[in-house]
């Protein structure tokens, strides 16, 4: 398994290597959350090219994880992008514990390391001979695909809100931010969790389990939930304690009237 896990650690650890340079020089850190979300979509084609597994299991998560990696890292570009040389206010924040670029280094870095570990289920899967898909996969694959859906509808609504003036200053309550706060999080967690499943139908895909476990601690307790929403408090105040009080942070539920 290491002979297949180290190429693509190498490989991540230099292209951060890069895009850390990169951002130096145009004074925009928030292009590490683009790479990060394209990693996977160099690591899983890697790991079904090297694998001996089967083909079809190959194939399938190796087209999973691109169609998880490109949808996400293409959306996050675009808004990177269209702010760019604005920097995402997370790392303006970083900014001030970090003034030296070789801390922000370690952290694109730290990076690399993650979406190389976090691609151990399509490398156990890839290196899986049985030719028979079990349903567990199958069910895996089917979930992520679906959270993969659910996650880019929330990212298109919260987007087509943003871009109506009136909206200027409020808060999107609409499709699926009327029931979660952070209904792409949720999906997010949901797309890992698949992952996870479908690596159950390889020899010690259980062990995997760390993946979403990590997914959701980064979104919990990281740069997901809560620097989110202290940004949000700092920008829309009382309104937003109101929307805090009445929607569920994460999965979305029914609204609270009183």
């Amino acid at each position: 398994m290491w002979s297949l896990f180290l190429p693509g650690f190498l490989l991540m650890v230099a292209i951060f290597a890069v895009g850390w340079a990169v951002c130096v020089r145009v004074r925009n850190y928030g292009f590490v959350d683009v790479l990060w979300s394209y990693g996977l979509a160099l690591l899983a084609p890697l790991d079904a090219w090297a694998g001996r597994g089967d083909p079809v299991r190959k194939g399938l998560f190796a087209g999973v994880g691109l169609v998880w990696s490109l949808r996400l890292g293409t959306h996050l570009l675009r808004r990177v992008w269209r702010h760019h040389p604005g920097e995402d206010a997370r790392y303006r924040s970083f900014r001030t514990r970090w003034p030296h670029p070789l801390m922000f280094l370690a952290f694109f870095e730290l990076q690399a390391v993650l979406i190389a570990v976090l691609s151990l289920p399509f490398l156990l899967a890839c290196a899986n001979p049985d030719p028979v898909l079990h349903p567990v996969e199958l069910a895996g694959l089917a979930l992520s695909l679906l959270a993969v859906a659910g996650e880019a509808q929330a990212d298109a609504q919260l987007d087509a809100f943003k871009v109506v003036p009136a909206s200027a200053g409020r808060i999107c309550q609409v499709g699926w931010w009327r029931y979660s706060r952070h209904p792409n999080y949720f999906f997010e967690s949901l797309v890992w969790w698949g992952f996870f499943l479908a690596a159950c139908g390889s020899s010690w895909g259980w062990t995997t389990v760390f993946c979403p476990l990590l997914i959701l601690y980064f979104l919990f307790r990281v740069t997901g939930i809560p620097l989110t929403e202290e940004f949000a408090l700092k920008s829309k105040g009382d309104a937003y304690r109101e929307y805090q009080r009445t929607t569920s942070a994460f999965v979305p539920l029914p609204r609270k009237t009183l």
